[in-house]
């Protein structure tokens, strides 16, 4: 990407982002969505082409909230919203001090932080704007002079690979990218379906608890609450069929009559004045006086319900846990500041670690992590499931916004948390299996996140997060809030899938330390030209006379990657078959694998256990990604059998980059 260079008349060119391009490419994914009317209609402008004096934000901060445009991206301008009454988030996504309009260092770019995956990623663009004829076309400030909206949309955006991938999506989602924390959402229909508290059964329908406003009380002025529909309510000419909306203030109030009433102020993204659907009737029980000041509140696009009208009208609630200035997240259940947090990723893999629900005697298969407790306190867990790229198509299989109760986001594993608080050093994994758990979200939700909350007691705590379905794969992040230390650490999986277990045989191992150097060995996997440059292991396996009636020999292998949990890579390896004579170096890696342990997952170890007919062979470890340098050790073990036990010998050697593991008889 090029920033500003000076052409031949001295004067400075802007940045163009070639990653970003302003074009079709960066509008369209599939043109499934009411968008792809636009093909061929739409100009790309800079701030300084459609204003005089363009600014990021006004002067007058409540000019600054979003205005909806012609993309379908409500639920991210709720989530904007919120940046925009937390100065500290808004600074933390839109760094501030970058070099604007009118100032000697601007380039034509902007950045950005958005959190994605654990982390905090910087997206940088151009400030070319998709316009029609010389207004902008989607989200705008309701300042025509200010686009910070504008700019964060389209690193959103690009983020998700087009403008036409916002098309419809979850409030939550988009609180939780624009402020690393937590978001939930919440149920308020009548006939929503709620779990009673510990039960064990699972269910693959779409589960969500209802919302008791009450709950909400403690943290109501710094939470970011939005409101959905799902179907358009009767009398409701504001309220539109899967829309999106902010909740801007809740404030109880004084009646002539005596009663105190809450009063709800909601912002409506399309920026259309809006009023009190009940009308003069409910105005005329609050004092005049009183009645003028809050209807002077009101700016575009607002409008005010009582709590009644809020219940009856809207279908979903999503809450955004508060953050603090320093970056802790707050409960919305205490008001508590939960100043310690961990996080781990992790995978379920198919034939591996998906083993799906409670329900499936697979069950137990699934990733396992430890929480330790080290204080009685608050403690909050989240699943966050790391779905396939946003797609209106792939995204919804119905509504365009929310979806419906019978509606399933097809990218997304329907997924739950369970926990049991555990003897560890006393623990076994069928006995803690077989008792309720301590606490769940209960059951599988098609959700991105799903949230466990509790107040624990010291000690440890067995976390296993699953999807409904066993077989179903997909990456996933475990993370802890708490109120007091905790610690969160990765079960240690057995070696690979047991064997058949003979009475006659034992295992013999041994381990050998190699590494990935980029530029050297670090060639990635097997989708990359580069693969043939990782470190090769040679394995020569053979066969004895007093071993039973067998195929070839039972081995395990496995790799294990020396680096943090909180930043792994994707690992994997294959086994090649190395033919008679032929030089493990000069090994083509042409033919298909003999074995491959992949797909290639986030965690520590991963293993496969295989049966291989004697002869030589060569173990190939990779990242998924080329060039990514680190440490690692390869584990051999090979199944022997105690009339040769005292004979066998497993030697290793390693020659230059090559290290070469010979299994021998004598």
């Amino acid at each position: 990407m090029d920033i500003e260079k000076c052409g031949e008349d001295g004067r400075a060119t802007l940045f163009d982002d070639s990653d970003f391009p302003s074009d079709d490419r960066s509008l369209f994914s599939d043109c499934s969505s009411p968008l792809a009317r636009l093909q061929d209609e739409v100009t790309w402008r800079r701030p300084q082409e459609l204003c005089d004096c363009p600014v990021l934000f006004p002067a007058n901060i409540n000019e600054g909230h979003a205005k909806q445009g012609l993309l379908g991206d409500c639920w991210f301008l709720c989530a904007c919203t919120f940046l925009l009454k937390n100065k500290h988030l808004m600074n933390k996504v839109c760094p501030p001090d970058q070099p604007l309009w009118g100032d000697c260092m601007y380039q034509g770019s902007f950045q950005f932080h958005i959190w994605q995956k654990g982390h905090w990623t910087m997206v940088t663009i151009d400030d070319r704007l998709p316009c029609i004829g010389s207004t902008l076309c989607f989200s705008r400030c309701h300042s025509p002079t200010a686009f910070w909206v504008a700019l964060l949309e389209k690193a959103y955006a690009k983020l998700h690979g087009s403008y036409e991938s916002l098309w419809a999506g979850q409030v939550s989602e988009a609180l939780v990218d624009l402020s690393g924390g937590l978001a939930e959402r919440w149920s308020l229909e009548k006939g929503g379906a709620d779990e009673a508290e510990g039960s064990g059964q699972d269910s693959d329908r779409l589960q969500r608890r209802r919302l008791d406003l009450r709950l909400l009380r403690p943290v109501r002025d710094l939470c970011a609450l939005s409101c959905s529909t799902h179907s358009s309510p009767g009398g409701g000419v504001d309220l539109e069929q899967y829309h999106a909306m902010s909740v801007t203030e809740w404030l109880d109030v004084e009646t002539v009559s005596g009663p105190r009433l809450t009063l709800l102020r909601i912002r409506n993204p399309w920026g259309r004045r809006g009023t009190w659907l009940k009308g003069e009737a409910c105005w005329s029980s609050v004092d005049p006086a009183l009645r003028v000041e809050l209807q002077g509140r009101l700016e575009a696009g607002e409008f005010w319900v009582d709590e009644a009208e809020f219940l009856s009208q809207f279908d979903d609630v999503t809450v955004g846990y508060p953050i603090t200035e320093d970056g802790h997240l707050k409960s919305i259940f205490t008001g508590s500041v939960l100043s310690y947090s961990r996080q781990l990723p992790g995978r379920w893999t198919r034939g591996l670690t998906a083993g799906g629900c409670r329900n499936c005697t697979s069950y137990g298969t699934n990733p396992k992590f430890w929480l330790k407790v080290s204080e009685r306190g608050e403690v909050l867990v989240s699943l966050h499931q790391q779905g396939e790229c946003r797609g209106n198509k792939e995204r919804y299989a119905h509504n365009p916004l929310e979806g419906g109760p019978n509606t399933q986001p097809l990218h997304y594993q329907a997924i739950a948390l369970h926990m049991w608080k555990v003897e560890k050093k006393r623990f076994n994994l069928a006995r803690v299996l077989n008792k309720a758990p301590s606490a769940s979200t209960h059951c599988h939700a098609y959700e991105r996140e799903v949230v466990l909350h509790g107040h624990l007691q010291p000690g440890h705590y067995l976390l296993i997060p699953s999807t409904f379905l066993a077989g179903a794969q997909s990456s996933f992040l475990i993370r802890a809030f708490s109120s007091g230390p905790v610690s969160l650490s990765a079960m240690r999986s057995p070696a690979g899938p047991p064997l058949p277990l003979l009475a006659d045989s034992e295992w013999d191992h041994c381990d050998f330390q190699g590494g990935w150097v980029a530029g050297v060995s670090a060639g990635g996997s097997r989708n990359s030209p580069s693969h043939r440059k990782n470190p090769r292991f040679l394995l020569s396996l053979g066969g004895h006379a007093d071993a039973p009636p067998s195929p070839g020999v039972d081995v395990r292998v496995s790799l294990r990657q020396n680096r943090p949990d909180a930043d792994l890579y994707a690992i994997g390896f294959h086994v090649y078959k190395v033919p008679e004579g032929a030089s493990v170096m000069a090994l083509p890696l042409d033919e298909e694998p003999v074995a491959s342990c992949v797909p290639h997952c986030y965690t520590q170890d991963v293993s496969l256990a295989c049966c291989l007919p004697a002869g030589s062979y060569a173990i190939i470890p990779s990242t998924y990604q080329p060039e990514l340098p680190g440490s690692f050790t390869v584990s051999v073990a090979r199944r022997i059998y105690r009339k040769v036990m005292k004979s066998q010998e497993l030697l290793g050697n390693t020659i230059q980059e090559v290290s070469h593991i010979s299994v021998m008889q004598s």
